[in-house]
């Protein structure tokens, strides 16, 4: 069976998943932000400051594709790295970039569309820095950074995708989406939990395992009454 439809049909099966994970962030970010007042927090107000400021220079001014260009092939190659590869060639340009390697997979092929690299530099580089001095007065300014960077690469994630990348291509545009939205709502999940005091991990996964106890129980109803009929 050619690999292609081996990935079309482990996409099928990621869909149930999607959609657990989709209501139990949903209804986990309703609750936090109706009940336990997220939205009064600095961090919710300074994170969606830098969104607010980036999407305004998105759709307002002249983008930047190069630094768009340049993220994206270094996360390829940071990604060839991290699994034991080696880059040979890397090439940014307005009108596109690549990377040649010693290896490729569907991980290296769609980082670039879950893996939010300046998001990413600047928590890391916040963290250099709190080693050696007290950046606790800087912390709104890391919230609006990561606004704005988590806005940079959402935008231009969704940007990209129409234009028949071929990253998405070769691997299955269906496998390759469905692994997309599954990873980036991971990474929601996760900001979710660490900007939101009232949210743990624990918490988080326990509404997430109820959730699949559910659409197990509809799914055996839904059986049972198909077989019955």
């Amino acid at each position: 069976m050619p690999t292609r439809w081996v990935k079309f049909v482990f996409a099928i099966f990621l869909l149930p998943i999607c959609a657990i994970l989709s209501q139990t962030f949903f209804t986990a970010f309703a609750r936090a932000t109706m009940t336990q007042r997220l939205w009064a927090g600095e961090e919710f107000w300074f994170f969606s400051l830098g969104a607010l400021l980036w999407l305004i220079a998105f759709f307002g001014l002249p983008r930047p594709i190069v630094i768009y260009v340049f993220g994206h092939e270094l996360t390829h190659a940071l990604w060839v790295w991290l699994m034991g590869g080696r880059v040979s060639r890397f090439r940014v340009g307005r009108d596109g970039g690549h990377v040649v390697t010693s290896k490729a997979n569907f991980w290296i092929a769609l980082a670039p569309y879950f893996f939010p690299l300046y998001s990413i530099l600047a928590i890391g580089t916040y963290g250099v820095f709190s080693l050696f001095v007290n950046v606790q007065p800087y912390g709104r300014l890391l919230y609006a950074v990561i606004g704005a960077t988590w806005a940079f690469h959402f935008t231009f994630t969704c940007w990209m995708i129409p234009k028949n990348q071929t990253d998405l291509s070769d691997q299955g545009t269906f496998f390759s989406l469905v692994v997309i939205y599954l990873m980036n709502l991971l990474l929601l999940s996760a900001m979710l939990i660490l900007a939101s005091p009232h949210i743990t991990f624990a918490s988080f996964g326990a509404d997430l395992l109820t959730n699949l106890s559910n659409f197990a129980q509809w799914m055996v109803e839904l059986f049972h009454g198909m077989h019955g009929a």
